[in-house]
């Protein structure tokens, strides 16, 4: 007698911020084009509007994704970790503290899950309540594998701090200089603590998704894979790059100023500035980059951002940048603050480089649109996501620029002015730009390593 299987009923959980949420948003539909049955958990409220807008895009495109909201609880206003700066990794600690609502709420969905698929940074919080419930729970890493191999194993690590290297079983020790900051410091705070817990606790799920692939962190994928990082540590599945979806594109009717201004550029001439969705720049530095961009030559279309929060930021453009630096951008460059569509940017032909805060998303995305990168880390997992992409031959990263955000460190218009003409002055990074893409492409095609380990995924699921 034959048997036949029923679909999958899988439930995930993001957590704050475009750099998380983008990624999961790109799995739930992969996730329903295979005929899966989804359940979106969104903590309420989000903590910006680019957040709110593309989860309402989202379900009013795939109207069979079920959406249930985490009301989150309020933080005590005497808590340590409500006084971060970081409105981000507040929002992180939040949702961690909330997390309790959620046993009754998976428990009650119907019909009854499969799996949960959880955000790296609430592995601590979620892992014990799937294993009371008996719940499959797979984490979702929206990095590197090489920076997955930190986050593992950062709470076994002696003071990182008090070496040039830290050093990794399996992998080439990583510098010091590259550790986010908040890592470094003598007092906890947000960052170490999530590190440490949920690194520890994600070695007790079923599973780790990364949005990479084997052509790019084969060895690394190979490494944590093979039990040199840690013993027992569970599958860690390449399903990457997720590629971008074709509602993130806007219509015709609502085709926006910087597109239509790249429609008028000649094919391949414009360099795209963005730093991300949660990277704001000193004003110092604001104005030094915009007088670097105008004396490089180039066309550009440069996004500016001045707060973390998309809500905060009122500040006019020309009180930001100054009355004499916008004259002078005219007719070369386009200046925005408001968030673009970064997808149909990278995608777009007028498009010709990418200078990058080396967000993992951001990185992805030029990689699949064969965009070199000329690479500018400021915070987090950047430092060593742009050791990848120089690595692989698609960005340039000048080392000496340091992190973002340093005020004793503000790079001048002339050395970025220098750089973008070197960087764009050589045509090896858009040949293998090309190549790398087509890898990418390659991984998630028909036959492809990131494919079929999706389909496998599934189809455990399933069964």
């Amino acid at each position: 007698m034959s048997t036949s299987k029923l679909n999958p009923h899988v439930a995930l959980l993001p957590s704050a911020g475009m750099g998380h949420l983008t990624p999961f948003i790109r799995l739930i539909t992969l996730l329903t084009s295979h005929n899966v049955k989804i359940t979106v958990i969104t903590p309420h409220p989000t903590v910006s509007i680019s957040e709110s807008e593309s989860l309402s895009q989202l379900f009013s495109s795939f109207p069979q994704v079920t959406r249930k909201q985490l009301h989150l609880l309020p933080l005590p206003l005497d808590e340590p970790s409500s006084k971060s700066q970081d409105p981000f990794y507040n929002r992180f600690e939040v949702i961690r503290r909330s997390s309790h609502l959620l046993s009754p709420l998976l428990s009650s969905l119907s019909p009854p899950l499969s799996a949960l698929v959880t955000d790296m940074s609430l592995a601590s919080t979620v892992v014990p309540i799937t294993d009371a419930l008996q719940l499959p729970n797979y984490i979702f890493f929206t990095s590197s594998a090489k920076m997955l191999s930190l986050f593992l194993s950062f709470h076994t690590l002696d003071d990182p701090k008090a070496k040039d290297f830290v050093e990794i079983s399996g992998f080439e020790p990583i510098p010091r200089s590259w550790i986010p900051p908040p890592l470094l410091e003598d007092t906890n705070n947000i960052m170490k603590t999530y590190f440490a817990e949920c690194g520890k606790k994600m070695k007790e799920s079923n599973g780790i998704l990364v949005n990479t692939y084997e052509s790019i962190e084969g060895e690394s994928l190979k490494v944590l894979n093979e039990g040199i990082v840690f013993n027992h540590l569970p599958p860690v599945i390449a399903i990457g790059p997720l590629p971008p979806l074709k509602f993130e594109r806007s219509q015709p009717l609502e085709r926006s100023q910087p597109l239509a201004w790249l429609d008028d550029q000649p094919a391949e001439s414009v360099l795209y500035v963005s730093f991300g969705s949660r990277t704001a720049i000193s004003r110092e530095q604001i104005k030094e980059l915009g007088d670097g961009l105008v004396k490089s030559g180039k066309r550009f279309l440069w996004v500016v951002k001045d707060k973390k929060v998309d809500r905060d930021d009122e500040m006019e453009l020309v009180d930001l940048i100054g009355q004499e630096l916008m004259e002078r951008m005219k007719g070369r460059g386009m200046v925005v603050k408001n968030w673009l569509n970064q997808e149909e940017v990278l995608r777009h032909p007028a498009v010709g480089w990418f200078l990058s805060h080396c967000g993992w998303n951001s990185v992805t995305e030029a990689i699949w649109h064969g965009v070199p990168l000329l690479l500018w880390p400021q915070h987090g997992d950047q430092k060593i996501n742009a050791d990848l992409m120089e690595r692989i031959g698609v960005g340039m990263w000048v080392k000496s620029w340091g992190w973002g955000g340093n005020p004793m460190a503000v790079v001048n218009g002339d050395g970025i002015a220098d750089t973008v003409r070197e960087m764009t002055g050589n045509g090896f990074f858009r040949l293998r730009a090309a190549q790398v893409q087509d890898d990418a492409r390659k991984a998630v095609g028909e036959g492809g390593n990131s494919k079929e380990r999706l389909a496998d995924l599934i189809d455990s699921w399933e069964s």
